[in-house]
């Protein structure tokens, strides 16, 4: 065990309590406000750091330390889920139909835990260290969009990092990958008008239903026969509301659903492709229809340079058994705005275990982390920042 890792170690009861409090006290985004005062409290107790409030529920931390260097951002989401924690562990949510259900509580306590170790030691870091625990990353258009366009956070920002806490991965592991990590997640609303009738008639009627299935299932049509096979595309219609009773076609169909690539190119397609189906669907049965899409955060793409350090720093944190190249998902992470502004990477950290029934799917109701997984993301932070704050 190194002096850090002794150092990260003697940590591991307040990471927990920090992440426990936060899991029991969840607050979906733009409305963390108690979150963000606890965050606050915790910080001002810390030696020499810069302690500010850049929008109502995110708070920022800045360490300037006593070695010249870069600045750095590191960056922790910390807004919660609209889902009804199933967990029965003493620390599930007390908020009906609000929990952590995606890690950010585990990532708030991480980068917590990284500014009172570099508070500790000030005049050993070099640069300037900003922490930002960032707002509403579940909610578009994003805090992180917020943060980089209404505040002077990128101001003098040499290179940023920040980690997500994975289930999917063992606990302790670290993945990085250079380059297209995490995909842009669009959204589709389309709203299908026919003529209603009774069921026992369709002959009379346009069915918005029957012109709903055929768009859903042509729409893969899109994906498996308008793009080449290597460009990754995803299009899931995700939501299909129409009707009132079984006897009656209605008039009204309503469908939603997300749109997800990596290339700027194809995203800028992706809706005409996706209408070109709809309207051709709809002209050939006399419906009409009205398609509104929103373009969501951009793709996330990891600056070589910068995943490259963070691999060396996890082989050096964990060690090569414990390290993986991590495989692009799709995924979103308004992440990519800070990457807009300077470069940076994105990485992953293991948190699923069977001993702490940790292998659920982030935004599952039964959603939890292996607290160890913790300790790696401080260990991983802590050094991601000193090294990338480094300028020799």
């Amino acid at each position: 065990m190194t002096a850090t890792g002794d150092r990260v170690e003697e940590l591991r009861g307040q990471l927990v309590a920090w992440r426990r409090h936060l899991h029991m006290n969840p607050e979906v985004g733009f409305e963390e406000h108690a979150t963000a005062a606890y965050i606050e409290a915790q910080l001002r107790r810390m030696p020499g750091l810069s302690v500010s409030r850049p929008t109502a529920t995110s708070v920022l931390a800045i360490l300037k330390g006593g070695l010249p260097g870069r600045t750095v951002l590191l960056r922790a989401d910390i807004d919660a889920l609209p889902i009804h924690e199933e967990n029965t562990f003493e620390f599930a949510s007390q908020t009906p139909g609000v929990m952590h259900a995606c890690g950010h509580d585990g990532h708030t306590a991480i980068l917590l835990g990284v500014a009172q170790l570099l508070s500790g030691d000030a005049g050993r870091v070099p640069g300037e260290i900003r922490m930002i625990f960032q707002h509403a990353e579940e909610i578009g258009p994003g805090g992180a969009e917020e943060l980089v366009m209404q505040t002077p956070l990128m101001d003098g920002v040499d290179v940023v990092t920040g980690l997500h806490l994975n289930s999917q991965l063992p606990a302790g592991v670290v993945a990085v990958k250079p380059g297209a990590f995490m995909a842009a997640p669009d959204m589709l609303e389309l709203t299908i008008r026919g003529r209603g009738g009774h069921g026992a008639h369709p002959e009379e009627t346009v069915d918005p239903i029957a012109v709903g299935a055929q768009v859903v299932t042509n729409l893969q049509h899109v994906v498996s026969r308008m793009v080449a096979a290597q460009d990754a595309l995803v299009v899931s219609i995700t939501k299909f509301t129409s009707g009132t009773t079984h006897n009656v076609i209605p008039d009204t169909a309503e469908l939603m659903g997300t749109v997800r690539t990596f290339d700027p190119a194809l995203r800028e397609r992706a809706p005409q492709l996706i209408e070109r189906v709809v309207k051709g669907i709809c002209e050939a049965h006399g419906a009409t229809y009205e398609l509104n899409y929103e373009f969501g955060y951009r793709p996330l793409i990891n600056t070589d340079w910068v995943a490259a350090q963070l691999k060396e720093i996890a082989l050096d944190v964990v060690g090569p058994d414990r390290f993986r190249d991590a495989k692009p998902t799709m995924g979103g992470e308004d992440f990519s705005a800070y990457l807009e502004k300077a470069p940076g990477a994105y990485f992953n950290v293991g948190s699923g275990s069977d001993e702490a029934d940790s292998r659920w799917p982030h935004h599952h109701p039964r959603f939890t982390i292996d607290e160890t997984s913790l300790e790696t993301g401080v260990q991983m932070l802590r050094a991601a920042a000193l090294r990338l704050a480094r300028t020799e």
